[in-house]
């Protein structure tokens, strides 16, 4: 991929979505320099921060509160339905204790319930009209391109690249500090690039991988199908003279000049065949694998320059030593302790943890739903590494919890949507649907649990004047049939393709100058409006008609094998948003019933296929559905007065309302208001 491009590879929703960000590497040295030069200012800056502190303190003043510290677990996609269930049987006791003491009910999420959305409410108390983000995926007015919708790249003076952030508004935690509220934020998504406040933070989803995608994995093999195209991820073959191979790890992009090459260190291959072991050279290092085993995180170094290194953390699980070698290579993240990029604010952030703690993972979607989905690793290889992740990020939240004694401490964990993503399968298509329903049961109540003992740890942490909120941003429901709107456009004459390049990918190919409907991503409908997209036909005073006519239409989209309507709800944007940015979404917000969602084909722009068809991939469970259908979960250890339709976006309003700071008037969350602890 090119450094300073948009352009988008076939990696493109590898689970969620794979585009790069267009992501450019500085120095390694040199930020790690930079570090240690802002670790020393800020030790000499300590008196006149302290006299800063007191300053803002003073120019912002906020009431009296009792409440020392408030305590956010975010569990990506936990369900309530799931989670009563458990509760019930007695499975979540931690939870259950938080039920009768404190506060549970079911919390709406966003139009769309999908993660960067939501998440972004979350932080910052508005709509997405208000923040910007409306999808994974925007696209661009002139070359109807898709685009990550989080970060873009841009060129600035003397043309150094930068990454900027496109969400807009301002997350909680930054006015908290702004009334002398200190904050430690762990991994919430749409955090990337870090922005500064008073505190501390690891950025979330949407971080990219050293390569400038959303996650690329790497697959050794000495198969004679080793050339074949694999989604998101890169397939290598590699030839043995006897016991010994030499292949390459790809790296990042090369940079300006060298916009079709990509950096690359070479990787040494010894096979022990009669101990099933390899044994890999890499950057100068000796590591041993075991087949069904991982190694640790082990940094590679690129080449980039005679005096530029740019490094990269990653590893290896050897699937089969023989008869056919087969070695996987999870996707290359950035090195917390020698960032190509800052993933933390301060930058130096992510290298003290790394000495504190070790290496972690810093990829956005570190989860390899993909690698997974394409059959390179198997169920438990995949849940291995997930809880590996999980246990790092319970590490790093716990060491921030000791140390974050007064003020808000907040954590995302993404494990719970991973495995529910993967895990709700259609067991009629298994050779056993029996096996496969128990196992998938198995797999899902003991995430649930899991999470349970995480809720059950932080409230023995949790002190009297501590205020503990757990939720999520959604539920989860299944994923079995997708819906292809591009087909319907077409075969409804409202999107055409240009003659003799059908069935192409990412918007290209179609016909703009008769085409007045198409859309992308995982919810979104866009009107082709004159004036807006640069060849745009719909004219302003046509667009409401439209949008009626689409509505009723879409509505009556039914599937052929069961009977049932595909679409709950058509959602205009006009009604579900507000603000600034609102012209930037869809112009129709699709809410697909339980069991459909955008179908691969459709997320990715392309045009052709059936109108609905069979989800045949691991990627089972899904949350791209309705609203009204997959809502969140809330619980804290405190009672609240208004907890009735809570929505996510009033989580933040109400954290600020616990440190006695008014929210901006510009939020729409709502504040929920603490009971006395006296009833």
């Amino acid at each position: 991929m090119n450094l300073f491009g948009t352009a988008l590879s076939d990696s493109l929703f590898l689970g969620y979505i794979g585009p790069g960000a267009g992501f450019a590497f500085i120095g390694s040295f040199l930020l790690l320099l930079a570090g240690l030069a802002l670790v020393l200012l800020a030790i000499l800056s300590w008196p006149f921060r302290v006299v800063l502190a007191l300053l803002v303190r003073r120019g912002k003043k906020r009431e009296k509160t009792e409440i020392q510290r408030v305590i956010v677990v975010g569990l990506d996609g936990l369900d309530p339905r799931r989670t009563r269930s458990l509760m019930n049987e007695g499975r979540m006791p931690n939870m259950a204790k938080l039920n009768e003491t404190g506060t549970f009910s079911e919390l709406i999420s966003t139009c769309p319930p999908i993660s960067p959305v939501a998440w972004s409410s979350f932080m910052t108390g508005v709509n997405p009209g208000k923040h910007n983000i409306f999808d994974f995926l925007n696209r661009n007015l002139k070359t109807y391109a898709p685009e990550l919708s989080s970060s873009r790249i841009e060129t600035a003076a003397r043309g150094k690249p930068s990454i900027k952030m496109l969400r807009k508004s301002k997350p909680f935690w930054n006015v908290l500090g702004e009334h002398g509220v200190f904050s430690t934020v762990l991994r919430v998504p749409i955090t990337f690039p870090p922005e500064p406040f008073y505190g501390l933070s690891i950025a979330g989803m949407c971080v990219p991988d050293l390569r400038g995608t959303q996650g690329t994995f790497t697959y050794y093999t000495d198969s004679p199908d080793a050339d074949s195209e694999t989604t998101g991820g890169e397939r290598i073959a590699v030839r043995f003279n006897g016991n010994r191979g030499v292949t390459r790890i790809p790296g990042p992009p090369a940079g300006k000049g060298r916009e079709n090459s990509e950096l690359s260190a070479p990787l040494l291959i010894k096979l022990d065949r009669s101990k099933r072991r390899a044994h890999l050279r890499i950057s100068g290092q000796r590591v041993t694998v075991d087949e069904g085993s991982y190694t640790e995180w082990i940094r590679v170094e690129f080449k980039a320059s005679r005096f530029r290194k740019v490094y990269g953390i990653c590893r290896f699980y050897l699937v089969c030593a023989e008869p056919e070698f087969r070695l996987y290579l999870t996707p290359m993240n950035i090195d917390p302790e020698r960032p190509a990029f800052p993933v933390s604010h301060p930058p130096y952030y992510s290298i003290y943890l790394a000495k504190l703690l070790g290496r972690f993972a810093t990829l956005g979607l570190a989860e390899d739903t993909w690698a997974l989905n394409e059959g390179v690793i198997d169920d438990d290889t995949f849940l291995e590494q997930v809880y590996s992740i999980h246990d790092e990020r319970e590490r790093m939240f716990f060491a921030a919890l000791n140390k974050t004694r007064r003020g808000a401490c907040v954590c995302v964990f993404d494990a719970s949507d991973r495995i529910q993503h993967m895990f709700m399968r259609n067991h009629e298509k298994a050779d056993d649907p029996e096996a496969s329903r128990v196992y998938c049961d198995h797999v899902l109540d003991e995430m649930y649990v899991r999470m349970d003992d995480l809720v059950g740890r932080v409230m023995q942490k949790t002190g009297k004047r501590d205020v503990l909120m757990v939720l999520s941003d959604h539920g989860f429901t299944h994923f079995r049939r997708g819906v292809h709107l591009n087909v319907w456009l077409k075969e409804n004459g409202y999107l055409h393709e240009l003659g003799g390049q059908e069935n192409e990918k990412y918007m290209r190919g179609i016909d703009w100058s008769r085409t007045r409907a198409y859309t992308f991503g995982l919810s979104g409908l866009y009107l082709n409006i004159a004036g807006r997209e640069s060849g745009g036909i719909v004219k302003p005073d046509e667009v409401s008609e439209l949008k009626k006519e689409l509505t009723e239409k879409l509505l009556k989209i039914t599937d052929p094998k069961s009977g049932r309507p595909a679409i709950r709800a058509v959602h205009e944007s006009d009604t579900v948003y507000s603000g600034p940015y609102r012209n930037n979404g869809p112009d129709l917000v699709i809410g697909y019933e339980d069991g459909y969602r955008a179908s691969w084909d459709a997320a990715v722009g392309a045009t052709q296929g059936s109108v609905l068809s069979d989800n045949e991939k691991v990627w089972s469970g899904d949350h791209c559905v309705d609203q009204s259908l997959v809502p969140g979960i809330f619980f804290c250890n405190r009672k609240l007065e208004n907890n009735g339709d809570l929505r996510l976006m009033d989580i933040g309003p109400t954290i600020l309302r616990m440190f006695g700071v008014t929210p901006p008037s510009h939020m729409d969350g709502r504040s929920a208001i603490l009971k006395k602890q006296t009833e």
